[in-house]
């Protein structure tokens, strides 16, 4: 394994390593404006929510690692204290990523990316019309962690006003994520786009589930089921009964199997389908 120590690695190559391992990142297009009333957009993949109440965004524009300069969004932020965040999602990813061009100071990046400039009800800073959610944010504190090259600037900011296009909603008023298609940044020039790759996994808070130490022996040493397989099988509050297993296989004899690996094969090709009662109830026949 490659062992990197950050006081003896370059930060151009650090920089590299961190944002291709930490990844995907959410994009937050911020928009900001400067004491004269002067437009500017950029994005940022440094960027999360942090709290529900009060609603926390967090991004942190970094000072640039071949000069040490900083951007004009972090100037405007401090300069203003405001910034509008709008997510990314597939639809505006190329204007997105033109917008990102370093263009100088009192230079439009609305106007360069062909964005539409939509005014805000609570701050000043314009909000990206194309945008399908967007959340004005009164800035409550900027924590610079450094002042080298590559440095950090958490922009803290509480959402004062959020607006979210309805198109979408789901029949329930909740953000459909197959609707809303965010992109995300990884290193590189590679993005991921996030409704091309969901899938679920049921929430341990809503359940205790038994665990992997409580499976059985021949389960836990298994050379066919995976660390994936085994958190799937341990996420379950309950054995099913010898009954439901019998009457299973009885149903389903062509999943009997005299071979421990031949077992865990099926009970594989169950848990890949999300379907971890059958999957035990192989595994216990």
């Amino acid at each position: 394994m490659l062992t990197i120590l950050p006081e003896h690695t370059p930060t151009a190559r650090l920089h590299g390593y961190l944002l291709s391992a930490v990844a995907p990142r959410p994009i937050a297009l911020a928009s900001t404006i400067d004491t004269e009333g002067v437009p500017n957009l950029s994005p940022f993949s440094f960027f999360n929510v942090f709290s529900a109440n009060p609603p926390i965004l967090i991004f942190s524009p970094a000072r640039r690692v071949r000069d040490n300069t900083t951007k004009h969004t972090l100037e405007n932020a401090k300069a203003t204290g405001e910034v509008v965040i709008n997510v990314v999602n597939h639809a505006i990813v190329q204007q997105t990523s033109l917008s990102s061009t370093e263009y100088g100071k009192g230079v439009n990046e609305f106007e360069k990316a062909g964005f539409t400039m939509l005014d805000s009800e609570k701050v000043k800073p314009f909000r990206v019309k194309e945008s399908p959610v967007q959340f004005e944010c009164k800035i409550l504190e900027i924590k610079e962690l450094g002042n080298e090259g590559g440095a950090g600037n958490l922009i803290i900011c509480e959402v004062v006003c959020m607006h979210i296009d309805e198109n979408v909603l789901d029949e329930n008023g909740s953000i459909d994520q197959v609707k809303l298609d965010l992109v995300a940044r990884a290193g590189g020039s590679f993005y991921s786009r996030a409704n091309t790759s969901f899938f679920e996994i049921p929430k341990p808070i809503s359940q205790k589930g038994i665990g992997v130490d409580q499976l059985p022996e021949e389960v836990r040493a298994s050379h066919i089921l995976t660390g994936n397989d085994l958190g799937q099988l341990g996420n379950v509050e309950f054995l099913p009964e010898q009954s439901d297993v019998n009457k299973f296989m009885q149903d389903n004899p062509q999943y009997m199997a005299s071979k421990i690996n031949e077992k865990h094969k099926f009970a594989q090709e169950f848990l890949q389908k999300n379907d971890v009662e059958s999957a035990w109830k192989v595994l216990l026949s």
